[in-house]
C-alpha cells in the first residue's frame, strides 16, 4: 500500500459514515486540527498516541498505523498552478503579496525565512452582514539565514541589525 492507498482509504471511510473532520478531531485528540486533518491527507504524520487512535476510530491495520506514523512525501498538489479555485486563491495571494511579506517580514526580523515546520495555524468564521468571512491566522518561527566564512566581525546570523 502507498501512502495516497491510505489517505483514499480514510477519506472512503469518512465519507461513508458521514463524519465531519470536528468529529475526527475529536477522536484523535491532542494535536490542531490543521495537522490532524493535513495527516489524514497525507501531508504530514501523526505521533504514535494519535496514530494508535486513528488506527481505532478507522479500524487500520498495524502496517496502516505505522504508516500514518511515518514522515510523509509532502507536497501533493496535482498541477500548478493549482486548479482547485479555493486553493487557487492561495496561490494567488502568494502571486501578489508574496514579495511584500517578504519585504515586511525581513524588514522587520532581518534576512530569512517564516519557517513552515515550526508554525502554528488557525482558523476563525468571521460574521459579516456582508457574508461571512474567513480568518486564518499563521505563526511561523522566523529562521534566520547562517553566513558562513563570516570573519570575526561580521554577525554569523541574518538577525536585524540594530
Amino acid at each position: 500500500m502507498k501512502r495516497e492507498d491510505l489517505t483514499e482509504k480514510l477519506l472512503d471511510i469518512k465519507r461513508e459514515n458521514g463524519w465531519t473532520w470536528k468529529h475526527i478531531h475529536e477522536e484523535i485528540g491532542g494535536l490542531s486540527p490543521f495537522l490532524i486533518t493535513a495527516a489524514c491527507l497525507g501531508q504530514m504524520k501523526l505521533p504514535k498516541a494519535q496514530a494508535r487512535r486513528a488506527a481505532e476510530l478507522f479500524s487500520l491495520s498495524a502496517a496502516e498505523e505505522r504508516m500514518i506514523n511515518e514522515a510523509p512525501y509532502r507536497g501533493s498538489i496535482p498541477a500548478m498552478p493549482p486548479t482547485d479555485p479555493l486553493i487557487y486563491r492561495f496561490y494567488e495571494l502568494v502571486m501578489v503579496y508574496g514579495t511584500t511579506f517578504k519585504e515586511l517580514i525581513q524588514e522587520e526580523f532581518g534576512d530569512g525565512i517564516m519557517s513552515a515546520i515550526d508554525f502554528n495555524m488557525e482558523m476563525a468564521r468571521e460574521a459579516n452582514n456582508k457574508g461571512d468571512r474567513v480568518k486564518l491566522s499563521m505563526s511561523g518561527k522566523f529562521l534566520p539565514y547562517k553566513y558562513y566564512g563570516n570573519d570575526e566581525a561580521t554577525p554569523e546570523y541574518g538577525y536585524k541589525e540594530g
